[in-house]
């Protein structure tokens, strides 16, 4: 298990390595260039090319300690991407459930997968909606028995219109950052701010991305948001 700078979480933990690439948000990949640079400094796990898909079964018997944390579940991965057996799902659902009380959060952009299985109440489950497209993960989500439903927003890469966030529990959103981000317009995160306030959802802001920090920020009209489901 690893430290994260995601803000909305503490921990990672990767029982899955490896991804390929399936919508628009995938172009500048974070995790693949960090699989790139894990390879670079030969760590075991990492081994192996980033497009091949890979279960580590000993990541089962990780000691998550005492202190409740979030951990968020496969950061270098999709739990749900096609090469992942729905076994090997239920072994990580299994362990998440084994270990409560920390909260585990799983995002995937493959949400079709989702209300094949039956979800612990210590996981938040969400669906990544990056551009208007996308919306229709959501119904896939609200179709599960997740106790959190999330949606996370980034990178946001368009305005994404009328938003029915009915069962849905957290609004996550962020611009994309890194060399070659794409921008991120201010009022297409207003308006998800907007409705997510009229329909009394929790709504954190990330950041707005890019490369230069002292600029770009994580302040949206001179203030943080970093709500959190109850």
């Amino acid at each position: 298990m690893s430290k994260t700078k995601i803000q909305w979480t503490n921990e990672t933990w990767n029982p899955i390595t490896g991804c390929t690439k399936y919508s628009d948000g995938c172009q500048n990949c974070y995790a693949e260039k960090m699989h790139k640079r894990l390879t670079a400094m030969r760590q075991e796990k990492y081994k192996e090319p980033f497009n091949k898909v890979i279960f580590h079964a000993e990541e089962l018997t990780r000691k998550f300690g005492k202190k409740t944390k979030m951990i968020f579940v496969n950061s270098m991965s999709d739990t749900f991407h096609k090469d992942v057996t729905d076994l090997k799902i239920q072994l990580i659902l299994d362990e998440c459930y084994f270990n409560d009380p920390h909260i585990f959060q799983i995002l995937t952009k493959r949400a079709e997968r989702l209300p094949n299985f039956e979800y612990p109440a210590n996981v938040w489950l969400g669906v990544t909606v990056e551009m208007a497209k996308y919306k229709s993960r959501m119904d896939y989500l609200k179709q599960t028995n997740a106790k959190i439903k999330f949606l996370s927003c980034e990178p946001l890469l368009e305005d994404l219109g009328e938003l029915d966030l009915t069962r849905i529990d957290w609004v996550i959103v962020g611009g994309e950052s890194g060399k070659n981000a794409r921008p991120c317009h201010p009022d297409w995160v207003r308006n998800i701010k907007r409705q997510c306030e009229e329909q009394k959802v929790p709504f954190f802001f990330k950041q707005w991305g890019g490369v230069n920090k002292k600029k770009t920020g994580c302040l949206l009209d001179g203030r943080e948001y970093k709500e959190m489901p109850k």
